[in-house]
């Protein structure tokens, strides 16, 4: 592309419409993740002790239930941002947080609501106190380090898209996961390490670098399948290949 000067202007990185089923699948399945880890991340989760050596010793991970599925929600963040570009994930982030709020709302009028009164009803409703009162603390958690962390990796993902266009895909996705998952782990553990019974400082550094290092570590090793991902639903998406596919303007 020229502009009038004659100076070549490098062309604008693509995306595709996010009005297409493949966006509502993804979408609806970060709905689901994010609902879900919310829910797992009430219960503190303790790994180990772990033997490192004579020198370490033994080692403990302290984490919450939500760790083993939570990345999910990042890969799929990153396959939006890569996709569709830095607003349809940013809807997508709105999006799974207002369905968590509603999640968390409904679990508190459940909670609310007159029960049985015999044995079993009466365990059953502290059951469900201890299980899901606390939804909401994990879903302010949630929704201030993952508002923050995913938008900082959507953002550094599709800025460095505009430098490579569709070069370094993987570099892209590694370096927009560390940015995303550093930020998204500190603020949420900063607000959730209370609620899942987290008070020394010492447990809580242990979850803030576990949570960073694991949930990076796992996104690095899925990245080979991100990437494959990302490049199937691109061949499928009409408005992608339009515009990959359109020809240089005169």
């Amino acid at each position: 592309m020229h502009t009038q000067s004659g100076a070549e202007t490098a062309p604008a990185p693509a995306f595709a419409q996010r009005g297409s089923s493949h966006y509502d699948i993804i979408l609806a399945l970060m709905c689901v993740v994010i609902v879900i880890s919310n829910i797992g991340a009430t219960k503190g989760v303790v790994l180990g002790p772990i033997a490192l050596g004579p020198i370490v010793g033994d080692f403990s991970i302290v984490t919450d239930g939500g760790f083993f599925l939570f990345p999910l929600a990042y890969i799929l963040g990153d396959v939006i941002s890569e996709v569709y570009g830095f607003k349809a994930a940013r809807r997508a982030i709105f999006t799974g947080f207002a369905v968590a709020a509603l999640a968390a709302v409904s679990f508190a009028v459940i909670i609310a609501l007159p029960g049985f009164d015999d044995d079993y009803g009466q365990s059953k409703q502290a059951a469900l106190e201890l299980a899901l009162g606390p939804v909401w603390q994990i879903v302010l958690a949630s929704l201030l380090g993952f508002l923050a962390g995913q938008t900082l990796n959507s953002w550094v993902l599709v800025k460095m898209k505009e430098k490579f266009r569709e070069k370094a895909l993987v570099g892209r996705l590694m370096a927009s996961t560390g940015v995303g998952e550093f930020a998204d782990t500190l603020i949420f553990c900063a607000v959730a390490a209370p609620v899942i019974g987290i008070s020394d400082p010492g447990s809580f550094i242990n979850y803030v670098i576990f949570g960073f290092v694991y949930k990076t570590l796992i996104e690095f090793l899925f990245v080979p399948v991100t990437a494959a991902v990302i490049k199937a639903i691109k061949k499928r998406e009409p408005s992608y290949a339009a515009v990959t596919e359109a020809p240089p303007a005169a």
